[in-house]
């Protein structure tokens, strides 16, 4: 039925009734993986894990089991949204667009740098001190929500919405905000960069721009 929804939306897709099938598909050049938590032949947790070591491409979650540790659980994998299954099909096609929109928002030939990091924002790559970060395409999107809006205060409202849209689980900021310090600050237990205003949000402090 999804399948049908995202055709008659335009979409192209390919469908996989196993662990093994979805993982070739999903490292084939696909652009979203729409995926199921309870696999045969597998878990979709770790198959997203697998997909994660060799791919960014966006990765919605959607599954019957709606607790909050497993919705967590998938974020911390590197999924960019979580959906349990009593959503209607035009919620998720709603959601895979949004994922994908995000994606092409944003687009910019000009290289950036905040001290030891530098952005590339076509190519969609990060380096820090001279090595490659490898993020996701989730945690891409939201450095370049702080750095289109260096040393202002981001709410968690705002953020959520900027990059989640308006379905989700509201604590998946907190998750990637955690993830890009693990990647990005020298110290992630004492950010520099990626500042919590408390009781509020967020606010990117880089150093002076060369």
């Amino acid at each position: 039925m999804l399948a049908d929804f995202l055709e008659a939306e335009g979409f192209r897709v390919r469908a996989a009734g196993d662990s093994a099938t979805a993982e070739a598909l999903a490292t084939d050049g696909v652009d979203c993986v729409l995926l199921d938590v309870m696999l045969p032949g597998g878990s979709g947790f770790d198959l997203c894990r697998r997909v994660r070591e060799r791919s960014d491409v966006p990765i919605l979650f959607l599954s019957a089991r709606g607790e909050d540790a497993d919705k967590l659980r998938g974020l911390a994998l590197g999924a960019d949204d979580y959906i349990v299954k009593s959503a209607t099909p035009a919620e998720v096609v709603a959601r895979v667009k949004a994922v994908l929109r995000r994606g092409r928002a944003i687009q910019s030939s000009r290289a950036l740098q905040f001290g030891p990091i530098e952005i590339d924002r076509s190519a969609r790559l990060v380096r820090a001190h001279g090595q490659p970060v490898p993020l996701t395409a989730r945690e891409f999107d939201l450095l370049m929500v702080f750095v289109e809006n260096p040393h202002q205060v981001l709410a968690h409202d705002q953020l959520f919405e900027r990059i989640w849209g308006s379905w989700g689980d509201r604590s998946a900021v907190s998750v990637y905000v955690r993830k890009l310090r693990e990647k990005l600050e020298q110290n992630p237990a004492a950010p520099e960069l990626l500042v919590t205003v408390w009781g509020i949000g967020y606010r990117f402090d880089p150093p002076e721009t060369l």
